[in-house]
């Protein structure tokens, strides 16, 4: 008996510390809830269980040169009229304008197929969307999908948006007109997938888009899956603005997995809206907050901001950049403190990051087109609970960051194992901080 009461005590001491480290093993948001199990099945999308096959060229729409938007959009309506089917793109580069897809209707393109965009504004219908944070009227994407459950885009092979017209018109205007806004020129997004969930984007190349790359808004449940997106154009080429590959607009729930990006903006930029009166529904239309988003077994190349939270953003909360391979982009975490517009970024983690960039973490007034309208007092923002830890890099300046006390508040930021070489500037003032806590950071002047 007394064997049996040591062992049950034995056992009753370990079970506490076991569970205690199963515990602490769970994968866990920054606010320190569970990441659901969704975020880990990243199942390829299995285009023989989305119903029947529209290949292009079975309907006499051929890779000719010729535009076949009303065709191929016929073909998407006559698959969502059958019950939903795989719109099929073969071998070949076919060109259309913007194209709408339906409930039940799906992507795929074959592996050296291509899709590409017409570059005249014309062939993008106007519509009311989703647009620099705000809901007006514009111009629709080359590819759309609204309100739709359980819409895929895969294969191997191109969307390519034909950008370099679009792109020179812009810098053209810029010359004469320097307060020309994205809006101003006119120009289609690559894809936009609005008011939708469980959203599927996967292995394609997205490339040459005229404007944004990927804009994903009021959106939930959306994996974008070993993507290639890339918008800095040849040699001697106008390198594409506000060319971002991945536009976040009031989502919830997001998974960004071993995609390559390299663009001539942001590669992932958080969006939700802007203006003074952003937060508040009875003056706004379509604004709200980010949250649950993980990017991670990423590979950039240049970009302006590996993650951007800004400039038009109010609310992003849990969300993670991870396990990530960094060559030559211009900011790893760029916070845009916009003073016109009331923003809280909290609980963001960016950890095990290899590779350079030019700067660590950027934090600055972004003042572009600022507008405070009828409002007498400055909206004040507020940085909360960012974490960055366990990253190797080379970097131009570590800590590039304004104390802006009458804008923003800065509070409880925690840096920890971090061996970063610097080139310029190694300045590190934690008092910026209100709550800084610091553990095993090795910053050396090169």
């Amino acid at each position: 008996m007394k064997r049996i009461a040591l062992l049950l005590l034995a056992v009753l001491l370990v079970l506490p510390t076991a569970f205690a480290k199963k515990k602490k093993d769970i994968d866990r948001f920054p606010d320190g809830t569970e990441i659901p199990e969704w975020f880990r099945q990243t199942a390829s999308v299995d285009i023989e269980s989305l119903g029947k096959k529209y290949v292009l060229t079975d309907y006499e729409i051929f890779a000719d040169g010729r535009l076949h938007t009303e065709e191929i959009q016929a073909l998407i309506d006559q698959a969502a009229a059958n019950g939903g089917g795989v719109i099929v793109i073969p071998r070949g580069t076919f060109l259309t304008g913007g194209l709408h897809f339906k409930q039940g209707t799906h992507l795929y393109l074959e592996d050296g197929a291509t899709l590409l965009g017409s570059d005249f504004i014309g062939d993008y219908p106007l519509g009311k969307t989703r647009i620099e944070g705000e809901t007006c009227t514009y111009f629709g994407a080359l590819i759309n999908a609204d309100g739709l459950d359980g819409f895929t885009i895969s294969g191997k092979g191109t969307i390519d948006g034909n950008g370099l017209r679009y792109h020179k018109q812009f810098w053209l205007r810029r010359k004469w007109n320097r307060q020309c806004t994205n809006k101003d020129e006119q120009r289609p997004r690559l894809v936009y997938v609005s008011n939708c969930k469980n959203v599927q984007i996967e292995g394609v190349k997205l490339q040459n888009s005229a404007f944004w790359t990927t804009h994903i808004y009021n959106s939930e449940n959306v994996k974008l899956l070993n993507l290639s997106i890339y918008s800095l154009g040849k040699p001697n080429h106008a390198k594409g603005p506000s060319t971002d590959a991945i536009d976040l607009d009031v989502v919830k729930n997001i998974l960004v997995k071993g995609c390559y990006m390299s663009v001539n903006d942001d590669a992932i930029a958080m969006k939700g809206g802007k203006g003074p009166w952003a937060d508040d529904p009875t003056k706004t239309e379509g604004n709200g907050k980010n949250e649950n988003v993980i990017i991670e077994d990423c590979t950039y190349g240049f970009c302006h901001g590996c993650l951007t939270l800004g400039s038009e953003s109010i609310y992003n909360h849990n969300i993670i950049l991870r396990r990530i391979k960094v060559d030559h982009a211009t900011r790893l975490l760029w916070l845009k403190m916009r003073p016109d517009t009331p923003q809280r970024y909290e609980y963001v983690t960016v950890e095990n990051i290899t590779g350079n960039v030019g700067q660590f973490i950027f934090i600055q007034p972004w003042t572009q087109f600022y507008d405070l309208k009828d409002r007498k007092d400055p909206p004040m923002s507020y940085s909360d609970h960012i974490t960055m830890r366990n990253c190797q890099m080379e970097v131009d300046n570590f800590f590039n960051v304004r104390k802006q006390d009458d804008q923003y508040k800065l509070s409880n930021f925690h840096f920890e194992n971090l061996d970063i070489k610097v080139k310029k500037n190694a300045d590190f003032n934690q008092s910026y901080v209100d709550g800084f806590t610091v553990k095993n950071v090795n910053v050396q002047k090169q």
